[in-house]
C-alpha cells in the first residue's frame, strides 16, 4: 500500500496494519522533522511533489520490494504540506516471515524513495531563510537539492 497525503502520519497505526500470523517480523521506519540541521536550526518543513509521477514511482518501490523479499505486508506513506517539528513526514513499514528481509526491504525503501521518488522538500529555518532540499533532483524553484541551479 502507498499514500500521499496531506494528513498526519500515524507510525502507530501502521505498526497495526503489519500484524499477521504469516508474519515473523515487522520493522517500522518514521522519518520525522528534526529541529538542527548540519547546525542550522530548522522550524518546519514543506513537502511537495508532482502527485501522479511520486505515486507511480512509489507504486514502483513497492512492487519491486515485493519482488526481491518474500513480504507480508509493505506500506509506504509520505506527507505533503507544512509538517511541524516531531511530526512524520514518511513512514515505511513491512512485514516479513524473517528479520532479515523486514529489516533489508525497509533500508531499501526508504533510502531508495528519497533518492528516486519526485518529492521536494524546503527547509524553513530559524533565521527566516529558506531552502528546496532533494538530492541530485531539480525542485520546483529550478535548483538542486545542493541550491544550486540545474
Amino acid at each position: 500500500m502507498i499514500q500521499i497525503t496531506d494528513q498526519v502520519l500515524d507510525p502507530a497505526a501502521v505498526q497495526r496494519q503489519l500484524g499477521s500470523v504469516d508474519a515473523g517480523a515487522s520493522v517500522v521506519f518514521t522519518g520525522t522533522t528534526r529541529r538542527l540541521t548540519a547546525g542550522r536550526e530548522t522550524v518546519d518543513l514543506t513537502y511537495e511533489c508532482y502527485r501522479e509521477l511520486a505515486e507511480k514511482s512509489m507504486r514502483e518501490l513497492e512492487s519491486t520490494a515485493r519482488a526481491r523479499w518474500e513480504l507480508v505486508e509493505c506500506i509506504v506513506l509520505h506527507r505533503l504540506g507544512v509538517v511541524p517539528l516531531g511530526e512524520a513526514s514518511v513512514v515505511v513499514g513491512v512485514s516479513a516471515p524473517h528479520r532479515d528481509a523486514a529489516f533489508e526491504a525497509a533500508r531499501w525503501l526508504i533510502d531508495t524513495l528519497k533518492e528516486r521518488v519526485p518529492i521536494w522538500k524546503q527547509e524553513h529555518w530559524a533565521d527566516g531563510s529558506r531552502q528546496w532540499i532533494h538530492p541530485g533532483v531539480t525542485s520546483p524553484t529550478g535548483l538542486g537539492g545542493d541550491g544550486h541551479a540545474r
